[in-house]
């Protein structure tokens, strides 16, 4: 595969890593299981190989302990999810629920998915990506380690088909605002005015607890464009 030049993304890392502890199912589920539904970090991704069908493919980078992925999945069959995530305990979870549901379309990456989408993906081959409450960097030294900046925006815009959906959700309101401005300054994209969660995107553990807090959460769509905007 050789994926077209696109802007090339700092090689910061945008996550931090953290420990977790898994009980004994999740443990049985990934020692019996994951081989099943493992998608390789170091082989080009295949959608028809990986899935066996044709449907649409959607990346998500960040799943986390996967209940809303496994929701999004369970809801829309004929949407095939990568679930990207670097923290074990998440992967276990997911694939605990993925296995016990019977859910078909949904594989699971444990590494980094802004990696993958970088030297895995091909151009035009995504009919989507997701990213749902990235660490915010909240200090400004460390704004750099933002996952959803230029370079990352420009990266999706190359691997997304026309008419793929980058959607972004955040609990912290700096980040949208730097969200929305990097989204909109490219012309790939038609950025969706609209920032509410919409009804098919279900709330995950992260959110409930953000919106116990006080916090506003805001949703961020934008659709890749068949002709860039001037």
């Amino acid at each position: 595969m050789s994926p077209s030049p696109v802007p090339p993304v700092a090689p910061v890392q945008s996550f931090k890593l953290r420990r977790g502890r898994m009980g004994v199912v999740r443990q049985e589920a990934l020692a019996e299981h994951l081989g099943r539904y493992e998608v390789r970090a170091d082989t080009d991704l295949d959608p028809v190989a990986l899935f066996g069908n044709d449907h649409p493919v959607v990346l998500e980078i960040g799943s986390g302990m996967g209940d809303a992925t496994l929701a999004m999945a369970l809801a829309a069959p004929e949407v095939n999810v990568v679930a990207a995530e670097v923290h074990t305990p998440g992967i276990g979870a997911l694939l605990q629920g993925v296995v016990e549901h019977g859910v078909t379309n949904v594989r699971l990456l444990e590494a980094d998915g802004r990696t993958f989408l970088t030297e895995r993906v091909a151009p035009g081959s995504l009919a989507g990506v997701r990213v749902y409450f990235p660490d915010p960097w909240p200090k400004a030294r460390h704004h750099k380690r933002r996952l959803v900046g230029p370079d990352f925006v420009a990266l999706v815009a190359d691997r997304l088909a026309p008419g793929g959906l980058l959607h972004c959700a955040t609990d912290w309101e700096p980040y949208a605002e730097q969200m929305v401005e990097v989204v909109a300054a490219n012309p790939a994209f038609t950025l969706d005015p609209d920032r509410s969660r919409p009804a098919w995107r279900p709330l995950t553990r992260f959110e409930r607890r953000g919106l116990a807090l006080g916090h506003v959460v805001n949703d961020v769509l934008a659709r890749r464009t068949a002709t860039p905007r001037p």
